[in-house]
């Protein structure tokens, strides 16, 4: 029987590495109303600020609605762009368009519906190594790749002070503690 594989070293005491598993970690902070700082896990990376769009918001920043996007986006780019280099295809500009709709579930609220994405590197002509790249890129795109499966997410309700009952999903409590 074969041993499991050691971890790999991280580079950051916030990351932990196997051959089977990457994590990350990132944190929010509240500033005021719904904007948010989000500090990540890598060092010398600037906080970024979400926030939702007014009425709810101020706007001072991305939603997490256009964050997906924009990780489907970035990584579908990443990946293409990837494979391209990777066949010696030059590539002279980049540019992605992502367009997400906001549809309504059968409970009313809104669920994205769709993301459309649109790559459009610069390229002379190699249409051999570009047709290859075109049929692999997308397997390769991790943010992509799962949100087509779908997410597990587990939610956890933990603020700080006296002890409350407090759901954290629909139709299902849990223990948490209130300020």
């Amino acid at each position: 029987m074969r041993a499991p594989p050691a971890p790999v070293p991280a580079h950051d005491a916030t990351e932990t590495t196997t051959m089977l598993e990457h994590t990350f970690a990132l944190t929010l902070t509240g500033k005021s109303d719904y904007e948010f700082s989000v500090a990540f896990d890598e060092n010398g990376l600037p906080p970024l600020t979400m926030d939702e769009p007014p009425p709810l918001g101020d706007g001072r920043g991305p939603n997490a609605a256009r964050l997906l996007g924009a990780a489907i986006g970035h990584c579908l780019s990443a990946s293409l762009l990837f494979c391209l280099k990777k066949s010696r295809v030059a590539v002279s500009t980049f540019r992605a368009t992502v367009e997400g709709t906001l549809v309504r579930n059968d409970a009313g609220r809104f669920r994205i519906g769709r993301v459309r994405v649109t790559l459009a590197p610069g390229i002379v002509d190699d249409r051999e190594r570009v047709a290859r790249c075109l049929g692999l890129f997308e397997d390769y795109c991790i943010v992509t790749a799962s949100v087509r499966e779908g997410i597990d997410v587990e939610v956890r309700v933990e603020p700080t002070g006296g002890a409350a009952t407090v759901p954290s999903t629909p139709g299902v409590e849990g223990t948490a503690e209130l300020p």
